[in-house]
């Protein structure tokens, strides 16, 4: 079968390979995938600069969706054909993370999407919503789920709640669109008013360009009277100190992202005189995934897809996310 490996550092480590098909388990399924999706998390991975181990070669990708191939012995929520999608932690089904469970992260510390068939735990796959392609379904495991996690699971976002999103990637598009279907006002931030236009249409009741108001927390507690109930925190670092002057009195910041520079200076006492709740995120649970594509199906969301590469033309694909000229999510086809 095809597939990418990463034999070194950078985007021109990735080669593509011939590999033996894998074969399920017990309690496994065989998946042949038809599209994969890029997260922030992969190009961190193939520059050299992600946080945890990875895998040597590593099949990169945590995204990706496909049809059920075959199923091994024990198997009895899949079937052959079945569209699916695996979790991105295989082995946390519900409830609290286990410390282990990054150990079984696709597309780092194990293989990832990123091949014509791959191998996953039942516990880990997930039926896709009927309503979404397959291309579509590939960007959910890993920007979806985590802005579910933060929006719905943590932020318990309601209608009239407020909440802030940093940029237009796919999980502050994936927030955006979970916050609106919930009757909650969201407000964007983007370097781009072409983006922040989009934003709009898709619901955002406000648009903030950071560039040409660098104190933009200032602006949300202006627009919002007072600060958002949550932000859906990407930036890192270099944002998270605005993040804290953006919210209201007891408001809540879902800690996600690194995109911003790695360190900066951080005052406690703001955690102490807004009363803030700072949670970290962690992509999510099968359960919460399954949950997620309910909430999907009801409200008929679509995921956005910016551009669809070929599976030759991976470099590509990867060249673009790091451009961060995308709105919404960078799609791989192998169809």
């Amino acid at each position: 079968m095809r597939a990418y490996q990463l034999q070194s550092k950078g985007i021109d480590g990735l080669k593509q390979v011939e590999l033996p098909q894998p074969k399920p388990g017990a309690r496994q399924v065989l998946v042949r995938v038809a599209a994969c999706s890029l997260n922030y998390r992969d190009l961190a991975i193939v520059s050299g600069n992600y946080r945890a181990p990875v895998k040597e070669n590593v099949i990169p990708l945590s995204d990706g969706a496909g049809e059920v191939a075959e199923v091994g012995p024990g198997v009895i929520h899949f079937k052959p054909g079945d569209k699916v999608a695996g979790n991105f932690s295989q082995r946390w089904y519900g409830g609290q993370p286990a410390p282990e469970n990054g150990n079984f992260a696709l597309g780092g510390p194990t293989d990832g999407m990123l091949a014509e068939f791959v191998v996953l735990e039942e516990q880990g796959t997930v039926k896709l919503p009927v309503h979404l392609s397959l291309h579509e379904g590939a960007t959910l495991p890993c920007a979806g789920v985590t802005a579910w996690h933060a929006v719905v699971e943590y932020g318990s976002t309601r209608p009239g709640s407020t909440v802030l999103v940093q940029g237009t990637g796919g999980v502050s598009i994936f927030a955006l669109q979970f916050a609106r279907a919930l009757g909650a006002e969201v407000i964007a931030l983007s370097s781009s008013d072409e983006k922040l236009a989009r934003a709009n249409k898709m619901g955002a009741v406000h648009g903030i360009n950071y560039q040409a108001k660098p104190e933009w927390d200032k602006a949300v507690a202006q627009l919002t009277h007072g600060g958002v109930d949550l932000v859906v925190e990407v930036g890192g670092a270099g944002t998270f100190m605005r993040s804290l002057g953006a919210i209201k009195v007891g408001g809540k910041i879902a800690m996600i992202g690194v995109l911003s520079q790695a360190t900066a200076d951080f005052n406690p006492m703001m955690i102490l005189g807004k009363r803030a709740n700072v949670q970290g995120i962690s992509v999510g649970s099968t359960q919460m995934f399954e949950a997620m594509n309910r909430a999907i199906t009801a409200n008929n969301i679509k995921p956005v897809i910016d551009k669809v590469f070929p599976f030759a033309d991976v470099k590509s694909a990867f060249h673009h996310l790091q451009s961060a000229k995308h709105f919404g999510k960078v799609v791989i086809s192998l169809t």
